[in-house]
C-alpha cells in the first residue's frame, strides 16, 4: 500500500506435561539468558537462538548479534522494530511512507521474505504474503531481540534464507517493579505505556500496555499521482504483553507467553479513487505460548511447547472492507537437550499447522510441516564445532532437507576464526500456489547455499569482526508471462530467477568508563544472475556508527548511518540516490525513579527515499523530527 507527503516542521514538546507434544522454539529467555548488567558488552553472553540450545556468544560460529534492553530503551517509543533493526549491520530498512506504513527488512541482501521471526520461540508471519508486518509488532514492550545473520533452515526450517530474528518480551524478575512512560514528539505523535512485573518464591509475572498514534503525513507527494490523496496517513497501535512462569523445582518449570497488537493506518490507494475517499488497514497481530521444561537428569532436558500467532490484515475504504487476509500458525514441539562427554546433542520433533483465510478462493486453505532435527555443538581444546540436520515434510510439496557445519579455532581466549557452510530453503507462499488470478501449483521451494568465514576478537571491553559470506540462491519464485511473445498473455508464478550474494561486515563494539559505541560496514554485490543487475532496495555500501557518553547523571547518544544507492525496479532503471541520517537521543534522571527521555532522528533534515510507490513516485519520508518524555522505572 502506499504513503507519502509534505514533511512537517521539527516539533517539541504448555502448559505442556512429558504426555503432551507441544510449542515452537527451544529455550525460554528466563532460562538461557542472563538479567543482569543489560546492554553491557561483556564477553560470555549467552544466546539461544543460533543453536537452540543456550550458548556463550563467544562460542558461536555463526554471525550474530544481541540487542539489549538498554539500547532498545534509548531507540525510544517512537521507533518501531523495523528502524531499530535496520540500524544494524547486515540489515536494510524499507518502509512505504511514515510512521506506521508498511516496511520490511533484507538481512544480507536476501528478500524481505527470506528472514524468519520468532516470538518467544513462536513462529510469526503471514503465509499469503510470505513476511513480516514488522510495523505491527511493539517495540516498547520487548525486552531483548537475538539475531543471528545467515542461512538457518537446518534449525528453523522455511523462510531462514538471510537469517532469524528472534523477540523476547518483558519477564518477571524478583520483587516488584511497576513501570510507566509517556512521551509526545512531532507529526502530533504520542505513546504510552504501563506495566508491572515482579516474582516472589516460585512465580514470575509480567504484564505489560502500551498504547501509540501519530497524525504522520501524506505518503505520496506528487498531485499528478493516480494514487495522491492529500489526507495525512497517521496510525493508531495498541498492545499488551503477558508472561507467566512457575517453577516446581531448579529443574522443572511452566511457562506461558502472551502477545496481541491491534490498529490501524491509513494509506494510499494504489489506484485511482476519489481525493476524499479514506484508506485504512486495520490489523490485529497475536502470538501465544505454553511450556514445560523439564531437566529429567544432568545429562537429559526435555522442552515440551505448543504456540499459536496470528496475521490478520483487513483492507478499508471508508469504512467498508475490501480485502481480508489471515494466517494462523500452529506448532508443537518436543525438545531434548543431552549433554554428552563431548559437547551437547540436540533432537527435536515439530509439526506446523498453517490456515489462510480471506477474500480470495484459494484452491487449498491449509497444509502441515512435520519436522525432524538434530544437531551437535561440541569444544576440543581449540576447536569448535557445529553440525545440524533437518528434514521438513510439507503437505503441499514433500521432503525438504537442509543442513549446516561449522568450524571455529581459537588462537588464543581473545582471538578466533571460524567457516561454515549452509543450505536453506523458502516454501512456496499460498498466493504463489493458489492466488486465484494465476497461482502455480507446481511450484518448487526457493533454496540457498551459502559459505562464509570469519575472524573475530574479543575481550571484556570490546568486540570486533571481519565477515564474509558468498550465497548462491537458485529457482527463486517471479511472476512471468506464459507467453513471452503475447503482449496479452496472463501471468504465472514460476521458479525462473537465480541470485548470487557476496558480502563483507565489518564491525566492532566497545566501551570504556563513560563512553560506548559501536561501527560497522557492510560491503554487498547482490546480483540477479539472470538479468545481471543488482537486485532492488539493497544498498552496495553501508556504513552505521553509535557513541554515547555519560555527562555525569546525563547521557547522550549519536547515530549516524549511511547508505549507497538503491534500485526500485528489477531493469536498474529507477535509481534510489544515497543518503545519511544523524540521529540523537538523551537521558536525565530526575530523581531515582523519574527521569526524561528525548529523541531527535534525521536531525540535518535530510530528504531521502526509501522506496518508490506505483506511480514511481518516492514515498515520502520524515523529516527533521522530535520526540520527548517522561518514564518512571522505580530501583
Amino acid at each position: 500500500m502506499s504513503r507519502n507527503t509534505p514533511r512537517t516542521a521539527l516539533a517539541v514538546a504448555v502448559y505442556s506435561t512429558c504426555s503432551i507434544a507441544s510449542l515452537s522454539l527451544a529455550a525460554q529467555p528466563a532460562l538461557a539468558v542472563p538479567q543482569a548488567d543489560q546492554g553491557a558488552v561483556t564477553l560470555g553472553n549467552v544466546m539461544v537462538t543460533a543453536t537452540r540450545q543456550a550458548s556463550r556468544t563467544s562460542d558461536l560460529i555463526a554471525d550474530v548479534q544481541i540487542i539489549e534492553a538498554t539500547e532498545i530503551q534509548r531507540a525510544g517509543p517512537q521507533t518501531s522494530l523495523g528502524e531499530l533493526l535496520g540500524r544494524q549491520a547486515g540489515i536494510d530498512f524499507k518502509q512505504d511512507g511514515g510512521p506506521g506504513a508498511a516496511s520490511g527488512i533484507f538481512m544480507r541482501g536476501t528478500n524481505s521474505g527470506h528472514v524468519l521471526l520468532l516470538i518467544d520461540g513462536v513462529r510469526y508471519g503471514s503465509a499469503t504474503l510470505g513476511s513480516v508486518a514488522w510495523q505491527n509488532l511493539p517495540l516498547e514492550q520487548i525486552e531483548r531481540i537475538e539475531v543471528v545473520r545467515g542461512p538457518a533452515s537446518a534449525l528453523y526450517g522455511s523462510d531462514a534464507i538471510g537469517g532469524v530474528i528472534q523477540i523476547f518480551t518483558k519477564r518477571g524478575q524478583d520483587g516488584l517493579q511497576p513501570s510507566l512512560a509517556l512521551g509526545y514528539g512531532s507529526y502530533h505523535s504520542h505513546a504510552a505505556s504501563a506495566g508491572i512485573r515482579g516474582g516472589q518464591q516460585n512465580w514470575r509475572y509480567s504484564v505489560q500496555a502500551a498504547e501509540k498514534r501519530s497524525d504522520g503525513f501524506s505518503a505520496i507527494r506528487n498531485p499528478a499521482n493516480f494514487s495522491w490523496n492529500p489526507d495525512k496517513d497517521g496510525y493508531h497501535r495498541r498492545s499488551v504483553t503477558g508472561n507467566l512462569s512457575y517453577n516446581l523445582s531448579p529443574a522443572h518449570e511452566f511457562g506461558a507467553s502472551l502477545l496481541y497488537a491491534d490498529g490501524w493506518s491509513r494509506y494510499d490507494a494504489n489506484f485511482p479513487g476519489p481525493a476524499s475517499d479514506d484508506y485504512k488497514m486495520d490489523d490485529r497481530n497475536h502470538s501465544s505460548s505454553l511450556y514445560s521444561r523439564n531437566q529429567w537428569s544432568d545429562r537429559w532436558t526435555s522442552t515440551l511447547r505448543i504456540g499459536r500467532s496470528i496475521d490478520d490484515s483487513r483492507s478499508l475504504n471508508n469504512g467498508t472492507t475490501n480485502s481480508i487476509f489471515k494466517t494462523t500458525q500452529t506448532q508443537y514441539q518436543w525438545q531434548n537437550d543431552v549433554n554428552l562427554p563431548l559437547g551437547s546433542l540436540l533432537l527435536a520433533a515439530e509439526r506446523l499447522e498453517q490456515r489462510v483465510a480471506g477474500t480470495g478462493n484459494f484452491a487449498r486453505d491449509k497444509r502441515s510441516i512435520d519436522s525432524l532435527l538434530t544437531g551437535w555443538n561440541g569444544q576440543l581444546d581449540s576447536h569448535q564445532l557445529q553440525f545440524n540436520i533437518r528434514q521438513d515434510r510439507n503437505s503441499q510439496y514433500g521432503h525438504k532437507t537442509t543442513g549446516s557445519a561449522g568450524y571455529g579455532y581459537h588462537f588464543s581466549p581473545e582471538w578466533r576464526a571460524s567457516l561454515a557452510w549452509g543450505t536453506a530453503f523458502k516454501a512456496p507462499t499460498f498466493n504463489d500456489l493458489y492466488d486465484p488470478w494465476g497461482g502455480n501449483p507446481n511450484l518448487k521451494p526457493e533454496q540457498a547455499e551459502n559459505r562464509e568465514l570469519a575472524l573475530r576478537h574479543e575481550t571484556a571491553q570490546h568486540q570486533s569482526a571481519i565477515i564474509y559470506y558468498d550465497n548462491e540462491i537458485k529457482d527463486l519464485i517471479q511472476w512471468v508471462a506464459l507467453d513471452p511473445s503475447d503482449p496479452w498473455s496472463p501471468w504465472q508464478p514460476s521458479n525462473v530467477a537465480t541470485a548470487r550474494i557476496k558480502g563483507w561486515t565489518l564491525n566492532h563494539t566497545g566501551q570504556t568508563t563513560g563512553y560506548r559505541w559501536s561501527a560497522s560496514v557492510d560491503l554487498l554485490n547482490p546480483r540477479d544472475t539472470g538479468l545481471g543487475k543488482t537486485l532492488i532496495y539493497r544498498a552496495r555500501k553501508a556504513a552505521k556508527l553509535s557513541l554515547g557518553h555519560d555527562f555525569g547523571r546525563f547521557s547522550l547518544d549519536t547515530e549516524l548511518q549511511a547508505y549507497g544507492q538503491r534500485y526500485a525496479n528489477a531493469a536498474n532503471s529507477q535509481r534510489l540516490g544515497g543518503y545519511a541520517l544523524l540521529n540523537l537521543s538523551a537521558h536525565m534522571p530526575l530523581t531515582q525513579d523519574w527521569s526524561l527521555f528525548a529523541r531527535a532522528n534525521n536531525l540535518l533534515d535530510r530528504k531521502y527515499a526509501l522506496s518508490l510507490d506505483f506511480g514511481a513516485d518516492a514515498y515520502a519520508t520524515p523529516g527533521a523530527n522530535l520526540f520527548v518524555g517522561i518514564r518512571y522505572t522505580p530501583r
